[in-house]
């Protein structure tokens, strides 16, 4: 029985202890097996978590669920910025891969849902949201080991593509399931459209408006890193205030902002030690928001889910690869180093708890799906990026 003064003061310092065991935990891991430190995170959020009879209660709905979403907005910013719109468009066949991996999984996802016996609106929300692929996991592994070259931005591109489609399949099969079962044909439209335009636009409009400002202010390499984590703060606390989008108004902020012709170093588009630190809280964050008590009724769905997923978007990436301009060998590697999903997912759900979707009660599998791919995921991404010979941190075997 912990004294009640004990318990007091762990909850008072729970996260702040959370993020210190979990850097711990990542960093050892890290230098002694060369793990992802994302993976352990994860692992470690996990194990603290009070589902799991640890210390940390469900953050959901919390000041630490804004934190997230900010730690989360800062990353896709980067991956907007990242992104080079010219690229797709001189090479259409890399924005078509990116489609047809997204479509395929889709549909290779509900068919595998629909043999298991769910049912089908709980099938097409579990289809579309394995069509994601995590920006935070792939980006992180990216950087933590230095990896640049072909496969690399080709998988931060992909992601960005199917990360879109996935947002935009998730609010329609929402808004088909608000037609259904509360008969409202604006806020089945408002979810599924009007929050994906609203979000883009406020995200594109900070695209112009701080670039703008930093002009005015002057010295913008020295000024850029701090006003663009301002505003990304800002605009996640806006738009998660007014229930838009925070992950879709980021990516649109940063991809505006790059073609505002403001650059960021190398070392500033990683956020520094800022962006270090709300990784840690994020991982943490999804490991502990996911509850793994229904998942072993499920574990034989989980597992042909998980591995009907990594085919089937290394297939359908492999299969352009030639079209799109590399070989067979990268496009393979670049549909393996786009397996972590569990992020987006976490992040996707936590803003329809008001809407008590009860549709997703019935896919039990899911947290297990999402914790498989948070440990495993980004371990995948590592080993494909160190395989392709583009990571300067770390050699492969």
């Amino acid at each position: 029985m912990i004294p009640e003064t004990l318990q007091t003061l762990l909850i008072a310092v729970a996260w702040p202890l959370a993020i210190a065991v979990a850097w711990t935990v990542g960093e050892l891991a890290y230098r002694l097996l060369s793990l992802p430190r994302i993976s352990s995170y994860g692992i470690a959020g996990f194990l603290m978590a009070a589902n799991q009879g640890g210390f940390l209660a469900d953050p959901s709905g919390g000041p630490v669920t804004l934190l997230a979403h900010f730690a989360f907005a800062l990353i896709l910013f980067e991956l907007g910025y990242r992104i080079n719109l010219r690229w797709l468009r001189v090479n259409p066949w890399l924005g078509a891969s990116g489609v047809l991996e997204a479509l395929s999984t889709f549909l290779a996802v509900f068919a595998l849902a629909r043999a298991f016996s769910i049912a089908p609106v709980p099938a097409l929300l579990l289809s579309a949201l394995a069509m994601s692929t995590s920006p935070a996991a792939v980006l992180r592994v990216a950087n933590e080991v230095g990896s640049s070259g072909q496969v690399t931005e080709r998988a931060l591109h992909l992601t960005a593509v199917n990360c879109v489609l996935s947002v935009l399949t998730f609010k329609a099969v929402v808004g088909y399931w608000l037609l259904a079962s509360i008969d409202s044909a604006f806020g089945a439209i408002w979810n599924s459209l009007g929050e994906f335009v609203v979000s883009v636009a406020i995200g594109g409009l900070f695209g112009v408006a701080v670039p703008a400002l930093l002009r005015q202010i002057g010295d913008v390499e020295r000024h850029a890193t701090a006003a663009f984590a301002v505003a990304t703060l800002l605009l996640t606390a806006l738009t998660h205030a007014l229930a838009f989008s925070p992950m879709l108004a980021a990516l649109a902020f940063g991809l505006v902002a790059r073609h505002r012709r403001v650059i960021l170093s190398k070392a500033q588009s990683n956020f520094g030690t800022l962006g270090d630190l709300l990784t840690v809280l994020l991982f943490v964050f999804v490991a502990a928001s996911l509850d793994w008590r229904p998942a072993p009724t499920a574990i034989g769905m989980v597992l042909a889910i998980v591995l009907v997923r990594l085919t089937v978007k290394t297939a359908a990436v492999t299969l352009f690869a030639r079209l799109s301009g590399t070989t067979w060998r990268k496009g393979a590697l670049t549909g393996l180093a786009m397996t972590p999903m569990s992020v987006l997912v976490i992040v996707l759900l936590e803003p329809t708890r008001h809407l008590h979707l009860y549709a997703l009660d019935q896919v039990t599998g899911l947290v297990a799906i999402a914790l498989l791919l948070e440990v495993f995921g980004p371990l995948v991404s590592q080993r494909a990026l160190i395989w392709a010979g583009e990571t300067r941190h770390l050699d492969a075997p």
